[in-house]
């Protein structure tokens, strides 16, 4: 199969429109050729006028590693353009910025999930390039979350960097079809083109939506493999809590874990619980030892989640769930747990952290409700993904 850059790069037609125009780049460290050659590097190579690049969250370089850590602009030192930072003091592009270019190319590797903050960058350079008359290209890639549709739908007046809208956790798009639904539904009036794959099947084994013949390259420091995105619109939760998400270890964003649990009798109760919600993976208890971040230097009993190996069922796997569940097997295996932490979470100050990546409070409703029971949950959420997938139907392009 091919990328949209390796399209790009290969069919000189393609290329055609950009000739006599100032081109952007907005990329990252896994924004590579099928030669894993940087999209930046072959694009000046093919003879384009790249006369700006952008960074998303953790930057260009992907070198920074936790949530709210700015990028600065910089100067390119090989090529000697300027470099703008789409999170640093601003995270949406400026004026200035703006009048760098004709045209954006955005190269973006996307894991599939809402709150992963590319898709909203996606959207703020959509309503800049709006108002100042640019236009917009996607070099199209895949979701290596495949379709699937999982989680409740962000409610209004829960807008945020990590909530462009009203979708659910895990949307089932690539970033290219994300760009044609923000079109529509915020009704910019933008240029907008993708530059589609060739060749990609989502619902394929054995990648579900990643061609396992292509490398994988982090796009942000956490997001270390395929398993990470899959499980990722369950595990992102992690964030808003006490519980180790896995960060300050090699497998960050697949497991959970703490000091003061008990990862057997929390995958019992999960099983008691709602068995049907952990088809489709497997659940192995673990221990692990941070070097950074929370609980650093402390010995934590977790919960690694395998979306992947023999027992991996792409179709009924449900990240979103098997988190909730575990938070629930916490809060009634320890009534009192400090489960949900206090802190601002990408740039809200007001409301609690788990409720800004939810889009709402109902997730974490219903995880402290004693009396609620799994198919509460799936009530609220069952409705928002049959919405979700009529909505985005028209904007597929795959």
């Amino acid at each position: 199969m091919k990328f949209g850059i390796d399209r790009l790069l290969a069919d000189p037609e393609l290329r055609k429109p950009l000739d006599g125009k100032r081109v952007a780049l907005l990329a990252h460290p896994a924004s590579v050729t099928a030669d894993l050659t940087h999209s930046l590097d072959a694009l000046v190579a093919a003879g384009l006028n790249v006369s700006a690049v952008f960074g998303p969250q953790h930057g260009v370089r992907g070198d920074l590693q936790d949530n709210m850590m700015e990028s600065p602009d910089f100067t390119d030192p090989t090529y000697g353009m300027p470099v703008f930072s789409l999170y640093g003091e601003v995270r949406r592009p400026t004026g200035q910025s703006m009048g760098t270019f004709d045209t954006i190319l955005i190269d973006l590797q996307d894991v599939g999930c809402r709150i992963y903050t590319f898709v909203t960058t996606l959207l703020y350079v959509l309503e800049a390039a709006a108002e100042h008359g640019k236009s917009v290209w996607v070099l199209d890639r895949p979701n290596p979350a495949g379709r699937p549709i999982e989680g409740l739908t962000l409610r209004p007046g829960w807008e945020s960097f990590v909530g462009a809208g009203p979708m659910p956790m895990r949307h089932g798009m690539t970033l290219g079809e994300m760009g044609h639904w923000f079109i529509d539904h915020y009704k910019l009036d933008v240029d907008y083109r993708v530059i589609a794959m060739e060749g990609w099947k989502p619902d394929a084994a054995a990648g579900f939506g990643w061609p396992p013949e292509r490398p994988w390259i982090n796009p942000s420091p956490n997001a270390a493999n395929v398993n990470m995105a899959r499980a990722y619109a369950g595990t992102v939760m992690l964030e808003g809590t006490n519980l180790s998400e896995g960060r300050g270890t090699t497998r960050p964003l697949e497991l959970f874990g703490a000091p003061d649990i008990d990862a057997r009798a929390v995958i019992a109760e999960m099983r008691r619980i709602a068995p049907q919600w952990l088809d489709g993976c497997t659940l192995r208890d673990l221990w692990f030892q941070p070097t950074f971040h929370k609980h650093v230097g402390h010995l934590c009993n977790g919960v690694f989640i395998h979306a992947e190996g023999p027992a991996y069922d792409h179709e009924v796997f449900r990240p979103w769930r098997v988190q909730a569940l575990a938070f629930k097997a916490i809060r009634t295996l320890y009534g009192d747990y400090d489960l949900w932490r206090d802190f601002a979470y990408e740039y809200v100050f007001d409301k609690l952290a788990i409720d800004v990546i939810n889009g709402g409070p109902d997730l974490r409703e219903w995880v402290d409700d004693a009396a609620a029971l799994p198919g509460d949950l799936d009530s609220l959420t069952v409705p928002d993904e049959a919405v979700w997938a009529e909505a985005r139907r028209p904007h597929l392009l795959y």
